[in-house]
């Protein structure tokens, strides 16, 4: 009986473990872009696992600010972000600003607010 019960709470573990696709989508490199009359930028988030269900994001955005309809110089910023993971509703939490990351693994992307990001494939 102690072997069938053993047995039955290792199946129910990799049951468990199978059941979140998300989880083993989240590391990877993502891009977004997105214009309008006065920017245009290109962003990329490269997002790697950490300790448990922390994750570390380094997002790079190269833009270009317009002026009376001429793109100017390429500008770029760079910013290392620190979030969670939470299993239960298998979304990210951007710990200094609270910002709210989705992951659609059936159609590689994330959403982060309402910017949509599409996922780099690796080789």
């Amino acid at each position: 009986m102690k072997q069938f019960i053993f047995l039955l709470a290792i199946a129910m573990f990799a049951i468990a473990c199978q059941s979140d696709k998300v989880r083993p989508f989240i590391p990877g490199t993502y891009v977004n872009s997105a214009g309008s009359e006065f920017s245009v930028a290109d962003d990329t988030l490269v997002i790697e696992a950490s300790e448990s269900n922390n994750f570390q994001i380094k997002r790079k955005t190269g833009f270009n600010l317009m002026n009376e309809g001429k793109v100017g110089k390429r500008e770029y910023e760079t910013e290392n972000w620190n979030a969670v993971y939470d299993e239960p509703t298998k979304t990210m939490t951007e710990t200094k600003k609270g910002k709210l990351i989705t992951f659609y693994p059936d159609s590689g992307m994330l959403m982060v607010g309402k910017r949509t990001y599409q996922k780099l494939q690796t080789k």
